[in-house]
């Protein structure tokens, strides 16, 4: 378990919450950690199921022995794309929290909706033989946020939120992908 610190009104936490740090502090650890590479391991545990491990975290998904019923196994693991909707809705709900922290904003209810349309003959290529994207058409998400302080400072946050998401980021920004086969 790790000691939490919560905002205290009218006493800003600084980066990350951590309210010792002055300004050139801030300066070296956002240069010393400007770019961490992230990994993640997914192994097939069946035909359409898969275990993801992640740093020293408990392995997730995959994990069951009841065999889906549908071609994309939607009763036992969310599928790529649910979980693609997941990380977008951490990310925002911790960088909505992030800038809470950082402006003494005490967060009393967050809850984010996301949908995603994603037009499943074009993932498979069965659909109209006009070429479509095999992936989502569109993403919504809906932001419920109570918090002592007035609509415009929360739509801040929350657009600041989006601004700065690594995931979103990586959804409405081009992201060079590089594919390679193992030797």
């Amino acid at each position: 378990m790790t000691d939490r610190v919560f905002p205290v009104p009218g006493r800003p936490l600084g980066l990350f919450g951590n309210p010792g740090l002055t300004a050139s502090e801030v300066g070296a650890r956002q240069q010393r950690d400007a770019t961490s590479t992230l990994r993640c391991r997914t192994e097939a545990t069946g035909r359409f199921t898969h275990r993801h491990h992640i740093r020293d975290l408990p392995p997730f998904g995959g994990d069951t022995d009841v065999e889906p019923t549908t071609l994309l196994g939607d009763e036992t693991n969310p599928s790529p794309s649910e979980t693609l909707l997941a990380a977008l809705g951490s990310c925002l709900s911790i960088s909505i929290h992030a800038g809470a922290v950082a402006k003494s904003i005490p967060i009393r209810r967050l809850e984010i909706n996301l949908s995603g349309d994603v037009d499943f003959g074009a993932l498979w290529g069965t659909g109209d033989p006009a070429f479509k994207s095999p992936g989502f058409e569109t993403i919504g998400v809906v932001v419920h946020i109570e918090a002592d302080a007035l609509r415009p400072t929360l739509k801040i946050l929350v657009d600041r939120a989006v601004l700065w998401s690594p995931v979103a980021n990586a959804l409405h920004n081009p992201v060079h992908l590089d594919v390679s086969m193992a030797h």
